[in-house]
């Protein structure tokens, strides 16, 4: 014979799965945009820093003595 209850055993654990499934996967997502934001972060740092570093040299060199 068979327990009526086991389908809503198996039931209970495949939604409890899919739950924690859909956890993880909203974590991973947050963690990616947050790591992509800090790339964007560094991209605009390294920019700027290369801009200030040519303003920089372009003003040496306007105004070293001949």
């Amino acid at each position: 014979m068979t327990d009526p209850t086991d389908g809503a055993e198996d039931t209970e654990d495949t939604e409890a799965t899919e739950a924690r499934d859909r956890d993880q996967e909203q974590q991973l997502l947050a963690l990616e945009k947050k790591r992509e934001r800090y790339v964007w972060y560094y991209l605009a740092y390294f920019l700027f820093g290369i801009h200030l570093v040519a303003f920089v040299m372009i003003y040496a060199v306007k105004h070293a003595p001949k």
